[in-house]
């Protein structure tokens, strides 16, 4: 099984009884800063990534952490469950399934705008709102600029794409011309 597969798994089970026993929300966040706290003591990630240490100096170790930084009890039993087991190194995945699962039961989706200027507040509050509308969930939205389109909106929701780019549309143009050359 793909550690991706893996790692779904354990965000399913995860994302269950955070619902059942405590708050999702705080869930993830202290399953973020456990994540995050990884990258910043490079002797904890080899430790980690060591075969030669034992799952159970692993676990006594994340335990220790646990103990420390005092995550939702549903985060803390599977950060001890995946060290003892040895599959630490799901975790990164692991997070990104789970916030991707807290967003469809919170029925967030994700938007990504991309307009050749910036957008003011009040068009981007209206652009929130018809995206919001459409998809019948909260719209939480980024926005970039690329001046590449020239002008328009590209908003990618999930993974639709509506592009209403004037550099779509002129390169539609084109091409109905050279179909009738």
């Amino acid at each position: 099984m793909s550690t991706r597969a893996s790692a779904a798994r354990y965000a399913r089970a995860l994302l269950e009884v955070a619902i059942a026993e405590s708050n999702p929300e705080t869930a993830e966040r202290d399953l973020t800063q456990f994540v995050d706290l990884l990258p910043g003591h490079p002797d904890l990630q080899r430790l980690f990534a060591n075969p030669a240490v034992s799952a159970g100096a692993k676990r006594g170790v994340v335990q220790q952490l646990v103990d420390r930084l005092r995550p939702v009890s549903p985060v803390g039993k599977l950060l001890v469950l995946l060290a003892s087991h040895g599959r630490l190194e799901l975790l990164p995945d692991l997070l990104v399934v789970y916030r991707e699962r807290l967003r469809e039961h919170q029925k967030v989706v994700q938007a990504e705008i991309t307009t050749a200027m910036p957008l003011s507040p009040e068009r981007s509050a209206q652009l929130q709102q018809r995206l919001a509308t459409m998809t019948g969930r909260t719209v939480m939205m980024t926005t970039n600029v690329d001046q590449a389109i020239i002008g328009g909106v590209v908003a990618r929701v999930g993974s639709t794409v509506y592009d209403g780019s004037v550099a779509t549309q002129l390169a539609r143009l084109r091409e109905r011309l050279a179909e009738r050359n």
